[in-house]
């Protein structure tokens, strides 16, 4: 075994301060980046927030779906709502109700637990939200596509997870 030297370190050479410089010029385009991104990226959910108990927000939702239901697929509403307020339910293990949305009009979509913690991702567009009983995430959507879209849990909600799929249907 060999110690290293007593002055270990030696003035660096050209190449490795080429490198050196590099890295740190690349450090700071990325850290410029990240303010300039959070600005003016399309990247940000368009969501915010809101506290609301578990029986409140079911009641708001039972209340939506009495007032706009068009139909029942498998024991659950069919919605078709105006452009505006939206409510969608998650519980073990489905999202409640089916919403019948319009393409090309905004919604403001509300949605929560009222038991566990769930995941809201939305199939094969790249929207995700963490929906937690007792805060209502509110995601501002305007549906570009007509078809049928599958909301899955992407948060792990106990067994029957793999089971909780909804749906969004958008028309034209």
């Amino acid at each position: 075994m060999f110690a290293p030297p007593r002055v270990w370190w030696r003035p660096l050479d050209r190449l490795e301060r080429t490198w050196l410089l590099l890295a740190f010029a690349w450090c700071l385009v990325l850290f410029a980046m990240m303010p300039i991104w959070l600005a003016f990226g399309r990247h940000n959910v368009p969501a915010t927030a809101y506290r609301v108990s578990p029986a409140q927000f079911r009641q708001r939702v039972e209340e939506f779906a009495q007032k706009y239901q068009v139909g029942v697929e498998k024991g659950i509403p069919i919605v078709e709502p105006p452009p505006g307020d939206v409510y969608l339910l998650a519980r073990q293990w489905q999202w409640y109700p089916i919403l019948k949305l319009k393409k090309g009009q905004s919604y403001r979509l509300h949605i929560s637990s009222i038991d566990v913690q769930h995941g809201f991702s939305i199939q094969p567009l790249n929207l995700n939200l963490q929906i937690l009983p007792e805060y209502v995430q509110v995601a501002t959507i305007t549906p570009l596509e007509s078809g049928e879209f599958s909301i899955v849990c992407n948060e792990f909600c106990y067994l029957g997870h793999h089971v909780m799929v909804g749906r969004i249907l958008v028309t034209d």
